[in-house]
């Protein structure tokens, strides 16, 4: 158990689906922001015909006391969005100036999963920009604040059926991304992040670097075990690698976690800095929402005692 890094909230999952004042599948997956003193999940929840859409919920303490707002901020199968007839999933959400936030989605429909954008200042509308990365591309987060004049997101893309994190950069206008490149490769072989990896949470600022929440995936027995891990990049160019952990931080060990939609997955979309904490908001086994908390400075030293970087010839990357 890995209770000592990550610490649960409570005995059982934060948000279900009856915690909603409608009828749906699932509540899993959210992006999270601070918002006029409060938190605000961005929920993907799937309704009864298996379409994902993105709704809103509040709340003082970021734990109890949810409030819905009425509608989805961004709704699926409308008819001026074909890319995304099919669902709108995993938000995660970027403050990008004083007053506006910027969420990078999936874009799901018959042609596959894609990265889209919106943009929201008060997270009761949001205005799309629309595709922004072609199918199938998914996992996708930017960072809060240009580097050299450029922006920089990460994605996964699925390449000649590899499924790694990629970096892409955009200048202002955040609708024309190039010059990719390779941030975090699958470990491929038994490794609990060997089958595939993704973003998890947008990357959180620390005075060591960008520390990075991802999931990762293994094969066990015909099924797939989702497991989060960290890796911590670089301030000034996040680009380049610094520290990557070879040991996962986070599974799928509570009940609620390993029974569900589907098992055996902890995925998250979201976290909070809070004080000396990480506040981490995730999905468990695609059916309910839970949170889990751990100290900043015990996942650094996580990263950085379990440094796979330091035993491998120096994999930092493909950007110097």
């Amino acid at each position: 158990m890995n209770g000592e890094l990550f610490i649960r909230h409570g005995p059982g999952p934060i948000f279900t689906p009856d915690d909603l004042p409608f009828e749906a599948n699932s509540v899993f997956n959210p992006g999270v922001a601070e918002v006029d003193g409060e938190v605000a999940l961005l929920l993907r929840i799937e309704d009864r015909r298996g379409v994902s859409h993105v709704h809103v919920a509040r709340s003082r303490n970021g734990v109890d006391g949810w409030r819905m707002d009425g509608g989805p901020l961004l709704a699926a199968d409308l008819p001026e969005q074909p890319f995304e007839e099919w669902g709108v999933e995993d938000p995660r959400v970027t403050q990008i100036g004083p007053r506006k936030w910027l969420i990078a989605y999936t874009a799901y429909s018959r042609y596959g999963p894609a990265v889209a954008l919106a943009t929201t200042e008060d997270f009761v509308t949001a205005t799309r920009l629309g595709v922004v990365l072609s199918p199938t591309n998914k996992d996708a987060a930017v960072f809060p604040q240009p580097f050299d004049g450029l922006w920089i997101m990460l994605h996964r893309p699925v390449t000649g059926g590899q499924e790694h994190i990629w970096y892409v950069c955009s200048p202002e206008g955040l609708m024309h991304w190039s010059l990719p490149g390779v941030l975090l490769p699958e470990r491929g072989g038994p490794w609990w992040d060997g089958l595939k990896v993704g973003v998890g949470a947008p990357p959180l600022r620390t005075e060591e670097g960008w520390l990075l929440i991802y999931h990762g995936v293994k094969e066990v027995a015909t099924h797939m075990v989702y497991r989060l891990g960290l890796a911590l990049l670089d301030l000034e160019n996040p680009r380049r690698v610094l520290a990557r952990a070879s040991e996962w931080a986070f599974a799928p060990e509570a009940e609620y976690e390993q029974r569900g939609l589907v098992p055996n997955v902890v995925y998250t979309c979201g976290a909070l800095q809070r004080g000396d904490e990480v506040w981490m908001y995730y999905g468990a086994a695609d059916t309910v929402i839970g949170l889990a908390i751990a100290k900043t400075a015990d996942l650094l030293h996580f990263v950085h005692k379990h440094d796979f970087l330091q035993h491998v010839g120096r994999e930092k990357g493909m950007a110097s």
